[in-house]
C-alpha cells in the first residue's frame, strides 16, 4: 500500500515537471515596422527638442542622451 502511493505520488511529480518543461510557440511577438527609428510613433511621450522625421535632431538627441545619460565619466564630482 505504501509503496503504491509512493509509485503514485513519483508518477504525479513527474508529470507535473514534465508539464512545466513545455515551451509555447513564438511567433507574431512584438511590433514590427518597416519606417526608420526617426520617423517617429506618434505618441505624445517625446523629448520636448525633437522633432518626428528629423534624422539630424534624432541623432543629436541620441548623442546627448549618451553623453550627458549613459556616460558614467561625465556623471560622477570629483571633489
Amino acid at each position: 500500500m505504501i509503496q503504491r502511493l509512493h509509485l503514485i505520488a513519483i508518477t504525479v511529480f513527474a508529470v507535473g515537471t514534465l508539464a512545466a518543461c513545455g515551451e509555447k510557440p513564438q511567433t507574431g511577438a512584438g511590433i514590427r515596422s518597416d519606417a526608420v527609428p526617426y520617423a517617429g510613433t506618434g505618441s505624445n511621450f517625446t523629448e520636448p527638442g525633437w522633432k518626428a522625421g528629423d534624422k539630424a535632431s534624432w541623432e543629436a538627441q541620441l548623442k546627448a542622451r549618451q553623453q550627458y545619460g549613459q556616460n558614467e565619466y561625465s556623471r560622477t564630482q570629483t571633489k
